[in-house]
């Protein structure tokens, strides 16, 4: 009664998630040094220095960029040097990145010549979803 009349051609969205708005990232420029910790439920582009923790929705790392401390994002590229652990749902490592400490994440890409020491932890949730439901046992009732 209410509703429009559907064209031919057209479908109906099939995506249960909402897009993400779109936003220009932060920036901490090369030869800016912060010391402390940096928040924010943006994007971040870092070719400074950063000596504290740092969370945010999304980080790049330039090749010129420095972290040393705890980062928490959801996804990460490193183009530069994290002496720190890293926790993220996408890590990725460039030729150029070298990283000293922990990642723990959900996918990981390192590219030929990143240099990483470290442990590469798995989320816990991952590991479970990966592994097979547990099997049924049957016990008959007395």
């Amino acid at each position: 009664m209410f509703s429009k009349p559907q064209t031919k051609g057209a479908s109906a969205p099939t995506e249960t998630t909402p897009a993400r708005k779109v936003a220009v990232a932060s920036l901490v420029a090369e030869g800016v040094v912060f010391r402390g910790d940096l928040a924010t439920d943006g994007d971040l582009h870092l070719d400074g220095v950063v000596e504290g923790d740092l969370k945010a929705a999304r980080l790049t790392i330039g090749e010129t960029g420095v972290v040393s401390g705890t980062i928490q994002v959801e996804s990460i590229e490193i183009r530069g040097r994290v002496s720190g652990t890293i926790s993220a749902r996408q890590v990725r490592l460039w030729a150029s990145a070298r990283v000293d400490g922990d990642i723990t994440h959900a996918e990981l890409s390192i590219e030929s010549g990143a240099h990483f020491e470290g442990r590469s932890l798995v989320f816990p949730e991952v590991e479970a979803e990966a592994a097979e439901p547990p099997a049924l046992s049957v016990v008959a009732a007395e």
